[in-house]
């Protein structure tokens, strides 16, 4: 084992039973590290992302401890509400920033990581860093409070938006190391006068034992009535950011039986999605729940396109959709309405087809071109198995996990 007595404290407010990308992201990287011998403990809360209710077997105790593949983790007390309302939503973020602080001043560690959003958890692991008196690392999943403008959450010249920015800037200056998730990230908080030598950027990925090709699900196939489909799966959360009513609407110009939308996961819109497709009178939209992390990769071979969406927004072109790794992993070519960084990489590995975001027309011509040109079809496979093997996720885990261990070694 390397490095054995490095002992990490890890705050992260989403965690495994929950499925969503924050949630993948810290327990693959946490668990890969534990196996190279730092002790990791997670703070926590009550799983139940996005629905707002705590999940089969767990309770919203104030503590709870539990041991998940030699990680420790800390289930901590936290206001609870649906994914959706901006002032619950805060209410529950800072519930876990005071919760997160006051246990963790009881963990023995070397060094503490804290990822955002929401950045409230990079404000207690900013504080337990003074308190006790440690260096830690700030994770940024996301430009939060800027999302926020992308999705027209709240008024950028309110007090409140104004002071949640003050609040970044300064969690930006007092981290011993920034770790981005895309090189655009990194050039904005430059640009922001970060300085660039503290930022570094470990990309998502993709376990590759555990998302492969798979031929199609023949049960799940009968089960949801997609035999001779050809089906468009988006898999995660239906929130703002993600206009998925404008799909549902695109949905409602093609006229092409063959073609059938798979929409599973939950989130703020996702009533609101299913209500247009009802008031369209739609045959080719199926929606569902949220499914189990074990089981995602079933519902993914019953796909033969990953639709990855995201609001037309300037913000948007700096992130780069999860989502996008574990369908490439699968051979599933990406059909992504993302700009900037995101359509680079596509574009790179010839993993997909682009198209506007929120243009109807492109949206159309890009799902025609897909079910029409299958050598076309054939060759975005084989860039999906180029970009799945350029992100697995273990090597990505080894990069920040060195990360830490300078940053810590340098304290």
């Amino acid at each position: 084992m390397e490095n054995p007595e490095l002992k990490i404290l890890f705050l992260s407010d989403n965690f495994p039973p929950e499925v969503n990308a924050p949630a993948s992201r810290t327990y693959e990287h946490v668990r890969e590290w534990v196996q190279k011998g730092a002790r990791v403990t997670v703070i926590t809360c009550a799983p139940n992302f996005p629905q707002g209710r705590v999940f089969e077997g767990y309770k919203n105790r104030l503590y709870a401890k539990e041991d998940m593949d030699g990680i420790t983790v800390i289930r901590v007390w936290s206001y609870i509400t649906a994914n959706e309302g901006f002032l619950k939503r805060i209410l529950d973020y800072l519930s876990f920033c005071l919760t997160s602080f006051i246990f963790g001043l009881f963990q023995k560690c070397d060094i503490i990581i804290a990822t955002s959003p929401q950045f409230f958890t990079a404000v207690s692991g900013s504080f337990l860093s003074i308190f006790k008196n440690r260096p830690w690392i700030m994770e940024v999943r996301d430009l939060w409070p800027e999302s926020i403008k992308a999705v027209s959450a709240m008024k950028t010249d309110s007090k409140v938006f104004v002071f949640l920015e003050a609040i970044e800037r300064w969690l930006y200056r007092r981290a011993a190391a920034i770790v981005v998730v895309t090189d655009a990230f990194k050039e904005r908080l430059m640009e922001w006068g970060v300085d660039g030598k503290k930022i570094f950027v470990v990309k998502n990925g993709v376990m590759l034992d555990k998302f492969k090709y798979l031929p199609k699900n023949e049960g799940l196939v009968s089960q949801l009535h997609l035999r001779d489909k050809f089906v468009i799966g988006y898999i995660g959360t239906h929130g703002m950011a993600h206009k998925l009513d404008f799909i549902v609407q695109s949905a409602a110009g093609i006229d092409d039986q063959r073609i059938h939308f798979l929409f599973i996961g939950n989130g703020a819109e996702k009533e609101k999605v299913k209500s247009l497709a009802g008031e369209l009178q739609l045959n080719n939209c199926t929606f569902l729940d949220s499914v189990p992390k074990e089981v995602i990769d079933q519902y993914i071979s019953v796909t033969d396109v990953a639709l990855v969406p995201l609001k037309r927004s300037d913000t948007f072109k700096t992130v780069i959709p999860s989502k996008i790794f574990e369908n490439a992993a699968m051979l599933k070519p990406i059909l992504l309405g993302v700009e900037g960084e995101a359509r680079s990489i596509i574009e790179k590995y010839n993993a997909g087809i682009c198209f506007e975001p929120e243009n109807e027309a492109d949206l159309i011509a890009a799902i025609h071109k897909l079910i029409s040109d299958r050598p076309y079809y054939g060759s975005l496979q084989e860039g999906c198995s180029r970009l799945a093997e350029d992100f697995d996720r273990r090597t990505l885990a080894a990069t920040m996990l060195d990360i830490v261990r300078r940053t810590e070694a340098g304290s």
